[in-house]
């Protein structure tokens, strides 16, 4: 409302008065023709249901099971209309390493890799995995991070109008389509996390760096979102786009601005930060970077009308 009265403000004395009003109209008409569509995309309102009591975990070895009185965040989000549609039917996304208890397998050796690391962590890596966490109600969330990113840069770089709504938009489906794709990855897997599987197998007491959310393991939706991202900013910006992320810093929770060479940097760090705070398994990440990218060029693809 404040947006819409400082421009019809600014604008109400120079133009004919019919114009106005015809142009607020039509903003509004296509702002409700969205607005309705979206309702079928199968996640309106979603926040009314975030943990259904009708989803029923399957149960089996290796599987993953809710904690506490919690049931599964969001199970169904991944049936949800993509924005692009059948985004990924053609891509075939690397299956998690099989399941396994013995020392010897990979899945053991990737569930010590995350065992080492948080019991290991360095100052840098801490600072990396709480910069990273975006939790919802905390901070922008993880999505919401990535569009701040974009915000910064279009001041900075003082782009029109035109040129910004292009950005939002591209930028705005591929952390949305990121979503979807992944929740579907997640819940099709439906693989344990690595704090279950340290607890029974490798040390019963051991505990992550970070609190571990509420739904599956593979793959990592920070990874897929910051791929995505990454692509469809690269697309935008360049290869070599060097810039500060000062996300935080309207938050005031005593973190500071990071820098990165380009979009790729702040992807991979974003990511690697899930291993550091013992939420993911190694293939999540890398997997999930590679899911996201994939998503962000089908966004740098599309006809888009100038």
């Amino acid at each position: 409302d404040t947006s819409e009265n400082y421009f019809v403000h600014k604008y109400g004395n120079l133009e004919d008065p019919i114009l106005v009003q015809e142009s607020l109209d039509y903003g509004k008409e296509i702002a409700n023709l969205i607005f309705e569509w979206s309702k079928t995309d199968g996640g309106h309102a979603a926040f009314t249901r975030n943990f259904p009591a009708s989803y029923v975990p399957p149960e089996g070895p290796g599987l993953w099971k809710p904690d506490f009185s919690l049931n599964a965040l969001q199970p169904y989000w991944g049936e949800n209309r993509s924005l692009i549609p059948g985004a990924m039917d053609e891509e075939e996304l690397d299956a998690p390493t099989p399941f396994s208890v013995e020392p010897e397998s990979q899945f053991y050796q990737e569930a010590f890799e995350v065992y080492q690391t948080v019991n290991n962590l360095t100052n840098n890596q801490k600072t990396i995995a709480t910069y990273w966490t975006d939790d919802p109600a905390i901070t922008f969330t993880p999505p919401g991070h990535s569009l701040c990113i974009l915000k910064d840069i279009l001041k900075m770089e003082d782009k029109d109008l035109a040129f910004s709504a292009e950005a939002y938009m591209k930028l705005g489906i591929a952390v949305s389509d990121a979503f979807i794709f992944c929740w579907k990855e997640k819940f099709s897997h439906n693989l344990l996390r690595p704090d279950h599987y340290i607890q029974d197998v490798i040390d019963p007491v051991w505990s992550p760096y970070l609190v571990t959310p509420p739904f599956p393991e593979h793959t990592s939706g920070h990874s897929v979102q910051t791929g995505a991202a990454s692509e469809v900013l690269t697309g935008i910006f360049g290869q070599n786009y060097a810039f500060t992320d000062y996300t935080h810093e309207y938050l005031t929770l005593g973190l500071t601005a990071r820098s990165y060479d380009s979009f790729y940097d702040f992807a991979e760090e974003a990511a690697i930060s899930r291993l550091y705070g013992g939420i993911h398994f190694r293939p999540a990440i890398e997997i999930g970077v590679d899911q996201g990218k994939r998503i962000g060029k089908r966004v740098n693809q599309l006809p888009i009308r100038k």
